[in-house]
């Protein structure tokens, strides 16, 4: 996990852009020695071995941070959104118990099954499909990814799904899954624009987006809190689509696509004059810059997970199964 980014998300090189113009691996046949170019060869982005054990290494690191409250301790094994979310939470924690988390339980994943792409260039990802004994029946979608051969493999994306929402995929004779370019004109909604057609929605309604408690529900609730007597509530929502919040979609057995991709949040509360904003609570202060006086604005990054259906799918609605947001910062005026 890239530490202290504040909106480090745009400030990151690509690093599959700089790895993949050099980068070759070599291979031997029969006929002697050739040069395999990573970056246009069509490879399986990991073997089952391979995911299994990013899988392993991850939850070791994730529960040793969060035992310990310190955010070094899973800092080589996390990115993008959920580097931003995870690296708050600890942070938050460790200013309210210095000592670790009087609470830890640790992680653990079972059942675990891996959807790995067949693709070209760089990076190279798969998504990890688990049971977890945290979040009663949902299961665990992990997205990890890998920039490079010499680059660990780390979690960008993390969302909890109920069983019967995980779609099947489609795969080829040897089981490896289809990638789905993030400029796809078959589907309901290209991959790579999502994340903005996700928070213009937010802001003013539309149809791009089936019902449900991340879309209009979530939309119903912010316009319930504007209208709180003596505290006056802003939203403002951006998309998050580049380097490590890039999106990243996968075709279904239906021909549609799971998307997983990255918005930004902002919240701001500005109390009547003679009032006081609603205490935040001791992680949103242990956040929180400046003095609160008569407003807070408060930072949020989610991941979140969609069925992206094809356009000649009956419904070409776009349909939220999961969503984990966190709080990253505030500031007080």
């Amino acid at each position: 996990m890239s530490r202290d980014r504040g909106p480090r998300r745009l400030r990151r090189l690509d690093r599959s852009a700089l790895i993949a113009a050099s980068l070759t691996a070599l291979s031997l046949t029969a006929s002697g020695c050739v040069v395999v170019h990573g970056e246009r060869e069509v490879l399986p982005g990991a073997t089952g071995a391979e995911a299994a054990k990013a899988l392993r290494q991850f939850t070791t690191a994730y529960n040793a941070a969060d035992k310990a409250y310190d955010s070094s301790l899973d800092a080589d094994h996390v990115t993008g959104a959920l580097s931003d979310i995870d690296e708050a939470r600890l942070k938050a924690g460790a200013a309210n118990h210095p000592g670790g988390n009087p609470t830890h339980t640790p992680l653990e994943l079972s059942d675990a099954k891996y959807t790995i792409p067949k693709k070209a260039g760089w990076p190279r990802w798969f998504v990890a499909d688990a049971a977890g004994n945290k979040g009663g029946s949902a299961r665990w979608l992990i997205v990890f990814t890998r920039g490079g051969l010499d680059e660990p493999w780390q979690a960008a994306y993390l969302t909890l799904v109920a069983p019967d929402k995980v779609p099947k995929f489609k795969k080829d004779a040897d089981g490896w899954a289809e990638p789905v370019p993030v400029n796809s004109a078959e589907l309901a909604v290209p991959p790579g624009d999502l994340s903005k057609d996700y928070t213009t929605y937010l802001k003013s309604g539309g149809k791009s987006f089936a019902a449900g408690p991340h879309t209009d529900q979530w939309r119903a609730q912010r316009a319930k809190n504007t209208k709180r007597p003596g505290l006056a509530t802003q939203y403002i929502d951006k998309p998050l689509n580049s380097g490590d919040y890039a999106p990243l979609a996968l075709r279904t057995a239906d021909g549609g696509s799971l998307v997983f991709f990255a918005t930004q949040h902002y919240e701001k509360q500005t109390a009547a004059p003679n009032a006081a904003v609603p205490d935040p609570g001791q992680d949103v202060l242990a956040l929180t810059t400046g003095e609160i006086k008569q407003s807070l604005t408060m930072e949020f990054v989610s991941n979140e997970v969609a069925l992206d259906p094809a356009k000649s799918s009956g419904d070409p609605r776009v349909s939220l199964l999961g969503r984990i947001q966190g709080l990253t910062s505030a500031q007080g005026s």
